[in-house]
This record gives C-alpha cells, structure tokens and sequence, in this order.
C-alpha cells in the first residue's frame, strides 16, 4: 500500500499583515483540496502542522481548515509539532494513517504567522526550541546555536566563511525564479561574502545573510491511498520516508557530525532503493548556510569536510549534476516554522509533474526532501517520483 500526493496549494512567503492565522491555513485549505478536484466531504483526516510557541494567541488550531471548507467538519482533526519539522511531522503522521487504513484521504496543511510579534520575541520563541537548561536559559540564540555548529565545522576542516557565502548567493540566485519567495534578488557572492552594515555578524562566523527569514506563510497538500491515484489528474508517491530523532541537548552530540540527518537520508534511500545519484534534485532544511553545507555531506554526495567541492564544480547549482534547493531553500523562500516541510514537497511534486514554471528544471524524476527540526534534532528525508 502507497501513498500519493494528488492536489496542493502554496501561499506567497513573507510577512503578510493582510492575513492571521486562519487566514492562510484557508487559503492554501481551499486551494489544495480545488487543486485535487474535491471538497471537504471526500477527505478523511486532517493534520495541521505549526509550532506557534506564542507567535500567535491561537493554541488550538487543528480545527481552523474546516473554517474554509464546511465539509470538512467532524473529520478527525491534529496539530503536529515538531520544531521545524512539524509540517513533514504531519505529511508523515497522514501519511502513517493512510498505510494503517483509517483514511484514504487526507488533507495536511503547514502554517505558521510569524510577523505579528517583535523581533526580539521571534527570537525568544525560537530559542525555546532548544535544549532550554543549557542552551535558552544561557542566553543561546537558534543563530547562535549554529553559529557553535560552524565553528566546530571549521576548527574540524578550516574557515569555510566563503563556501557559506557562496551557498546563500546561489539559493538567493534561485529564489528569483520562485513566485512565492519572500526575498526574490540576486545578491551576488560579494555582498554575502562581506561584512557591511546591510550584512552585518549575527552569531560569528554567520552573517545576516547566512541566516533563514522571519516570515508568515503556509502550504497544503492533499494526500490519498494509492490505489486512488487513477481518479486524480496527475500523482506523486512517496516513494520512501524516514525519521531520525537525536538526544535534544547540542553538548551530548558532536556538532559538526550532522548524525541524525546522515542516518536518515541513508534510511530513505535503502528505503526507496536508490542512491543519492539518482536523484534529480533535493529541497533541503538550510535554516542557516551551514546546515545546507552540512546536509551535502549527510546525503552522502561528498565525505566529511568536502561539501565546498560540490560548489567548485558546480553539481549543487541550479544546472549541475544534483541541483539543490532550486526553490531558494530557506533562504531566500522564507521560514514559517510549520509551513516548511510541507512547501518543501509541494515545490518538490510541483518539479516532478512539470508545474514549476520559471523554477522548472529540465525532466525531473526523483525528489530527496529533507526537513530538519532544532539542530539535527528531528530529521525527516522523503524521497518523491511521479506515479502518473
């Protein structure tokens, strides 16, 4: 028993003061399940993912998909949360119940409203994704966090401030051509590269610019049992998915190691039977450039310490042998926690089906997705082709 990705629906990234909460988890509610051909009485569960953490009142919002689509009500309804993860936490948990048999439809929606509080509370909340005894109670920032990631990168393998800067210019490159990126502009290597006013140190070594958005947003998908597949226009299977949850407190794990994520791309792919050669293009979890360069290294396309290769010789680009995060990733798309894993395999079918428009790479067969909550905490990999 499979599972298909038969509909979905994607709002702009970005902060978007015209919508609350409920106002984006309707939009793409509305959108996805008119993208699939269905209204609400042909779905069987629904899964929200978000984190919130206090970005927004609401603490019970799993029933707010039903405000757009009356027939959705008495369906089974669920947040998810899972620090970053929680949308492909609720991709999976849909998932998990369609391979079960207690639904053959279902409806996830990621979002997440992020813009309505200070900056200072955006990093407060985020923060409290730590391991809060040792890392938020000492004052530690989720930059901060990664910016110790870094450093334990580059005492292990030397300064890599220039492989950072090249990855955020080629995802601020890509991000151009994608309609719902926050931040569509080519800021070019040097201006990355460089302290200045406009790109000052956040945590030492990272820059402004090696760091994701603060953005509102949201994305839905609508999911079926494979053997549904026929009755929709167009489908993408899950071909394998795997989870890896690690020890949540950063001084019980080597840093720069990236374990989790390792252990999970390698899961997927034994799963999916295939290699990462095979891949066609890869969406991954680049809150911060370091975890981008990290994640070169996690799926096996170059050993420990040889990420910035896969720069030289351009097999990361937009047009090189494995094109990662041709969306713009996290970094130039945005970040609304919740919304993430799941715009992720929405851009990812969106590839595979012919439908990324200017994003479009030429023929796409296999997808590797890999969305990642706290510092390698939680890892989710998912491998994509399209079943018809």
């Amino acid at each position: 028993m499979g599972v298909c990705i038969v509909g979905w629906a994607h709002s702009p990234f970005g902060r978007l003061d015209a919508l609350d909460l409920e106002g984006l988890v309707g939009q793409v509610t509305r959108g996805a399940l008119a993208d699939a051909g269905l209204d609400g009485t042909a779905v069987d569960g629904v899964w929200l993912g978000q984190l919130n953490g206090g970005f927004v009142p609401e603490i019970f919002a799993s029933s707010l998909p039903m405000q757009a689509d009356a027939g959705l009500r008495w369906k089974p309804a669920t947040r998810v949360e899972n620090a970053c993860a929680s949308g492909a936490a609720a991709l999976y948990a849909a998932a998990d119940a369609i391979e079960a048999g207690r639904a053959r439809i279902a409806l996830v929606v990621g979002a997440e409203k992020m813009t309505a509080v200070s900056g200072t509370e955006v990093t407060r909340i985020l923060g409290n994704a730590s391991y809060v005894p040792e890392e938020a109670a000492q004052g530690l920032t989720f930059p901060g966090i990664f910016a110790r990631v870094a450093q334990a990168y580059f005492e292990r393998h030397g300064d890599q401030g220039a492989t950072l800067a090249r990855i955020a210019a080629k995802n601020h490159a890509n991000g151009v051509r994608n309609p719902f990126a926050q931040m569509r502009k080519d800021l070019g290597f040097e201006f990355c590269n460089t302290v200045s006013e406009k790109n000052p140190l956040i945590a030492a070594p990272l820059r402004k610019t090696d760091c994701s958005l603060v953005s509102d947003g949201a994305a839905a998908l609508v999911l079926c049992d494979e053997s549904l597949a026929a009755d929709f226009r167009r489908a993408v299977r899950l071909k394998s998915r795997a989870q890896v949850n690690d020890f949540l407190p950063l001084s019980r794990r080597d840093a720069a190691a990236f374990e989790g994520p390792r252990r999970a791309w390698a899961q997927a792919l034994v799963a999916a039977g295939c290699t990462v050669g095979d891949l066609s293009f890869a969406e991954v979890h680049d809150c911060f450039t370091i975890a981008e360069l990290l994640s070169y290294e996690a799926m096996g396309l170059a050993a420990p310490g040889q990420g910035a290769r896969l720069l030289d010789e351009g097999v990361v680009m937009r047009d090189g042998r494995l094109p990662v995060n041709v969306s713009g990733g996290l970094k130039a798309k945005g970040h609304p926690i919740g919304a993430t894993g799941v715009s992720m395999h929405v851009l990812s079918a969106m590839q595979l089906c012919g439908e990324a428009g200017e994003m479009q790479l030429p023929a796409p067969t296999l997808a590797g997705v890999f969305n990642m909550g706290g510092s390698a905490v939680a890892s989710y990999v998912s491998v994509l082709e399209r079943a018809r």
